[in-house]
């Protein structure tokens, strides 16, 4: 499981191992699944008042509500590159 911590705004990060999916939140199924997830005491919203501009799914089906871009989300959870993995303290 990868361990990282990605930020996700705002100084908020999430384990990228338990994230199932980033997505747009404009499309009817998204929003559904928003509402779903109030419902269910599972969103966690860290838009800080912002507009929304991205949905991440969770492992646990907790609904996160970011104020970044889906794209760039995705880039942060890229792998880590060789460099990267040198400078991890062992």
């Amino acid at each position: 499981m990868d361990n990282r911590l990605i930020n996700v705004g705002f100084g908020n990060s999430v384990v990228a191992g338990r994230v199932l999916a980033v997505v747009n939140p404009k499309s009817s199924p998204m929003k559904t699944l928003r509402d779903q997830a109030k419902r269910n005491n599972q969103l966690i919203d860290v838009t800080e008042g912002r507009r929304t501009r991205s949905i991440v799914v969770m492992d646990t089906n907790h609904v996160l509500l970011s104020a970044i871009q889906p794209d760039t989300l995705s880039q942060r959870f890229q792998p880590a590159t060789i460099h990267d993995l040198e400078d991890t303290p062992k």
